[in-house]
């Protein structure tokens, strides 16, 4: 009988050694219970860089170097108004439609440069580039050079491509209702005209030396875009 009970205290030892065994087994085998799952924070993209100059400025640093844009479709910080004209900017260009007297007058004035404009005058439109202007609140052909925009000009000799009251164009252009490109080039006492690629206007003359440029609009429609200019 002794015998007996210490063989059943041994059979429950191994039997209890065997169920502990087996539950740290299942232990270690089963998964980690998961927790709640925190969603991932959102990812944010970065924004696109603009396309292009956004100012007049950033135009510049972008240009060639030895030029300095002064329009060029962002806005027109490089000039003031004169006249009663609204100058709208579409696009890559600037407009004024039916106004008389009216100019965007540089805000610089300049002596020897190289100056490139590109313009699109409406039907019988009448307008103008002013270089070397004695003075910004009144632009005229007498206390400037105007370079002429109006194919409609009852006098040949100021039609467009001309310096008026200095010299007539050497050719005929009809420019209405179209882009044209004028390069205007004034080193000392020698003024000389290029429309579209084609010399119209040369003098030599002393009247105006210094001063702002302006560009007109005085009756029809005329759009301006491209400005800039080049000191020499």
């Amino acid at each position: 009988m002794k015998g007996l009970s210490i063989a059943i205290i041994v059979f429950s030892g191994v039997a209890l050694t065997a169920c502990q065994n087996a539950d740290d087994m299942a232990a270690e085998d089963s998964p980690p219970v998961a927790g709640p799952v925190e969603p991932a924070p959102p990812v944010s993209m970065p924004e696109a860089a603009p396309s292009g100059p956004q100012t007049t400025t950033q135009a510049s640093l972008v240009s060639e170097a030895e030029w300095a844009v002064l329009f060029a479709g962002h806005d027109l910080t490089s000039f003031d108004p004169l006249g009663d004209a609204q100058w709208n900017i579409i696009d890559d260009y600037v407009e004024a439609d039916g106004y008389t007297g009216s100019f965007l007058v540089s805000r610089g004035g300049y002596g020897d440069f190289r100056l490139h404009a590109e313009f699109w005058p409406g039907a019988e439109s009448n307008s103008g580039i002013f270089i070397r202007c004695e003075d910004p609140a009144a632009v005229s052909a007498t206390s400037c050079y105007e370079i002429n925009i109006f194919d409609t000009n009852e006098n040949p000799d100021n039609r467009t491509g001309s310096i008026v009251n200095h010299a007539p164009p050497q050719m005929t252009t009809e420019a209405e209702e179209q882009w044209n490109t004028y390069d205007i080039v004034a080193e000392g006492s020698r003024i000389v005209v290029t429309l579209n690629g084609n010399v119209t206007a040369e003098i030599d003359d002393g009247s105006h030396a210094n001063g702002p440029f302006a560009l007109q609009n005085n009756g029809g429609l005329i759009r301006f875009r491209n400005v800039r200019l080049q000191p020499l």
